[in-house]
């Protein structure tokens, strides 16, 4: 029987809430699974420690290393990444990194068949970058090219011989030299996207976006997960729901905002989650096993792609998400099985 493991930092699989999800589904799909720990790694005798669940309870067990590992999280220590780059070479892995906004970017861009959808993007070197930025679009926006759940955006519009800046649900009015020391003080924190603003507003004037979250299957296909808005709860310009925003259903949605429309956006939404996943996974050495994919809606009813996450939250939708993940890390093992 093939056994699908579970890596995480984690001593115990109480302590994360897909464990049991994946555990039960793994029972239903007829593979064996394992939860192990870092710490649970023998290199010497080629086994892990961990956890199986059985009749109601999670048990202790030692396993010959697993045929394919899910790899839920980063490694938290140097002796973490050092275990998780020897196990790469015994098991197949679930996940890869898509990489930062700009590496996204430009591969999205060399490839061409899906640069239309892209925002254009550069990297922010200095106040003197916004501003010229400034004079060929209205408002911008920057952002840090490593993903940070929607904070640490700021955006920035000219108003007469003035600089309205908006952080969070704060508002700032700087003049230039005021700016311009704004932006020394953040760019020298970490770097930052510069991008023109792409109004994505409901009728009543909330910010949102699309969440397009998709995974593979049995069959290794690509299938739609769930999609939903995320809508702004406040006067905030970001729709994160870590950041303060909430989550919607999307028919109702689609219904109030595009009114008979509303079939029409549900199947452009649809189609541009499946072909861009399967356009994305041609871009990289290694196959992607779920992503989440972020769009925004002008007001002429263009997609536009606002960011691409390979570890999209799932809470609440564990079960959801272990349906279509176990069976592919079986579809793994077979692939596995079939190389000479």
């Amino acid at each position: 029987m093939v056994l699908i493991g579970m890596l995480h930092h984690r001593k115990h699989p109480d302590m994360v809430k897909k464990a049991y999800p994946f555990a039960a589904v793994a029972k239903m799909e007829g593979i064996d699974f394992i939860y192990f720990p870092f710490d649970g790694v023998d290199f010497e005798q080629n086994v892990v420690s961990g956890w199986v669940y059985e009749k109601g309870g999670w048990i202790r067990e030692q396993r010959e290393f697993p045929t394919v590992i899910i790899n839920s999280c980063n490694p938290k220590t140097t002796e973490h990444s050092l275990i998780l780059q020897r196990l790469k070479s015994v098991a197949v892995f679930t996940s890869f990194p898509v990489g930062s906004k700009l590496k996204v970017y430009k591969k999205v861009m060399k490839a061409k068949a899906f640069a239309s959808y892209l925002i254009p993007s550069a990297l922010l070197n200095g106040s003197s970058d916004l501003l010229t930025f400034l004079e060929s679009y209205p408002a911008a926006v920057i952002k840090p090219v490593s993903g940070n759940r929607g904070r640490r955006i700021f955006f920035i519009q000219k108003t007469d011989e003035t600089y309205q800046l908006k952080d969070g649900s704060r508002t700032h009015v700087y003049n230039k030299e005021q700016l311009e020391v704004f932006i020394s003080n953040v760019t020298e924190e970490q770097k930052y996207l510069l991008q023109p603003f792409i109004e994505c507003k409901t009728k009543n004037g909330l910010i949102y976006d699309f969440r397009l979250h998709v995974q593979k299957n049995g069959s290794g296909q690509w299938e739609i997960t769930l999609i939903y808005p995320r809508i702004s709860g406040n006067t905030k310009m970001v729709s994160n729901i870590s950041s303060g925003g909430y989550r919607g259903e999307l028919i109702p949605f689609l219904k109030d905002e595009f009114k008979h429309d509303y079939p029409k956006m549900k199947r452009k939404l649809e189609e541009f989650a499946l072909s861009f996943a399967a356009h994305l996974d041609t871009l990289y050495e290694n196959p992607f096993d779920e992503l989440g994919i972020d769009v925004g809606v002008d007001q002429e009813q263009k997609l536009w792609l606002f960011e691409v996450n390979w570890r999209p939250g799932a809470k609440n939708r564990e079960f959801q998400v272990a349906m279509l993940l176990i069976p592919y890390c079986g579809f793994l093992a077979k692939q596995k099985g079939n190389k000479p």
